[in-house]
């Protein structure tokens, strides 16, 4: 009897030798299994992880806006006055070509020389918005040309106010003092069939104009 039993657990010591070793060895290819499939989901989920990652822009940044307030609104600021007026290139004219150029738009006989709007077929420009023209335009809003940016187009003045070009269709006055354009602070208005320049120095007169962009 005492043989028998030390038999059986020799036995027993043997089996549960060969048993551990094995669960052991299960258990380690489990966990290596788990390590592997961790490893793949990993794997897949970084090249997600880049393609989610958004790629830097090549267009370049945009350029703030720059605006002037009052008659430079979305205009070229001009220098000083005695320059004589500013191209729209920003280049400063000097005195004597704006002065050559008004002479040469100065009329020899304006009354038979002006045409009104409705003589024209009416007006055919571009119309300013209310609000803006009453900010702008009108008596109350006078200012003078040669502080504005300036340039001649088939031999009549255009200037820039408020960031709209404002362009002579006649000749003006030949009674007006010469230079006029440099003393004198006149004003845009509309009357009736169209816009026109005045001078408060010579009332009765308007010198037709289009306004554009």
């Amino acid at each position: 009897m005492p043989m028998k039993l030390t038999i059986s657990a020799g036995a027993l010591f043997l089996l549960l030798g060969t048993v551990a070793p094995a669960y052991a060895q299960g258990g380690q290819q489990q966990g290596d299994h788990n390590r592997q499939q961790q490893g793949q989901q990993h794997e897949q989920q970084a090249p997600q992880a880049q393609q989610q990652h958004p790629q830097p822009s090549n267009r370049p940044a945009p350029r703030p806006q720059q605006h002037y307030g009052g008659a430079y609104h979305g205009g070229v600021q001009p220098s000083e006055t005695a320059q004589g007026g500013v191209h729209p290139s920003g280049v400063p004219q000097h005195q004597g070509q704006v002065h050559s150029g008004f002479q040469q738009s100065r009329a020899g006989s304006w009354n038979n020389e002006h045409r009104s709007w409705t003589q024209r077929g009416g007006y055919n420009g571009y119309r300013i918005p209310d609000n803006r023209f009453r900010d702008y335009f009108g008596r109350d809003h006078r200012f003078r040309i040669s502080r504005l940016p300036m340039l001649f187009v088939g031999g009549y003045p255009r200037f820039q106010y408020d960031g709209y070009w404002v362009t002579f269709l006649d000749p003006w006055p030949e009674t007006w003092a010469p230079n006029w354009y440099e003393t004198d602070d006149v004003y845009l208005d509309w009357t009736g069939d169209g816009y026109y320049l005045y001078d408060p120095a010579y009332p009765g007169i308007a010198i037709a104009v289009i306004i554009s962009f």
